[in-house]
């Protein structure tokens, strides 16, 4: 099995450091294949950031072969409805992924993102996927998504405080990380708040492989179906073989 996990944003340590995380959990025979758009933001901090972001973000999935499941690895869901009229194989985002599975370990769920700016996308999504009565609150840390990446910056000392107040004032019983970049801090903050944290990286690689095992696909009927070609528009998709 081989699983294509698109890192939408430019900056190639966060994309290596999502792909390590899908390796730490992809089964024995699953491999992952972890690429970013070679043009778009550095990061992606709202609206604006994944409007830019969805471009880059097709063509590598259109261009690319031999893969049987795709990971949109940005919590947003960059451009995910599109993803999913380019190829028939499962696309999975990393906040739908999350979300559900939160959903199924908890009552009740708080997220912990970023910027303040970045909280009406990811409540908008909570509520198109039917969660928002799941999810008691969406917080922002007020940590830069490049932050993430520096050492020696406290983000996980603020996301952890962002917890914290979750637990507290929210009574969130599981907390879900909105940001690919903080993949690598899930399980110690896990054990150190004694509550289920998800990363949403890891759950969309788990589903993807249970799609791809019951061989599941995405329908081509509706409003998944290809695009059609257009004269003077871009190549459509390759059909999948």
């Amino acid at each position: 099995m081989r699983i294509l996990v698109i890192n939408p944003n430019t900056t190639r340590e966060m994309t290596e450091k999502i792909g390590a995380a899908a390796r730490r959990v992809a089964s024995p025979g699953t491999e992952i294949v972890a690429v970013n758009p070679p043009e778009g933001p550095a990061s992606i901090e709202g609206f604006y950031d994944e409007a830019i972001s969805v471009p880059g973000m097709l063509e590598v999935i259109r261009t690319s072969q031999d893969f049987d499941a795709v990971v949109i690895a940005c919590f947003d869901d960059t451009g995910l409805d599109a993803a999913r009229c380019v190829t028939d194989r499962p696309v999975v985002g990393i906040g739908e992924a999350a979300y559900h599975m939160a959903s199924m370990l908890a009552n009740k769920f708080s997220v912990v993102t970023t910027l303040g700016r970045s909280v009406p996308a990811l409540e908008h999504n909570l509520h198109r996927y039917g969660l928002a009565q799941r999810c008691v609150r969406v917080r922002a840390s007020e940590v830069p998504v490049l932050d993430l990446e520096k050492p020696g910056s406290d983000a996980r000392a603020r996301i952890g405080a962002e917890i914290a107040r979750a637990a507290e004032e929210d009574r969130a019983e599981a907390i879900v990380l909105g940001c690919a970049g903080m993949t690598d801090l899930a399980a110690a903050l896990a054990a150190q708040y004694g509550m289920p944290v998800l990363d949403g990286v890891v759950c969309a690689v788990a589903l993807c492989e249970s799609m791809v095992r019951l061989g599941l696909r995405t329908t081509r009927i509706g409003g998944y179906a290809p695009p059609r070609a257009k004269a003077g528009g871009i190549e459509a998709p390759r059909k999948s073989a």
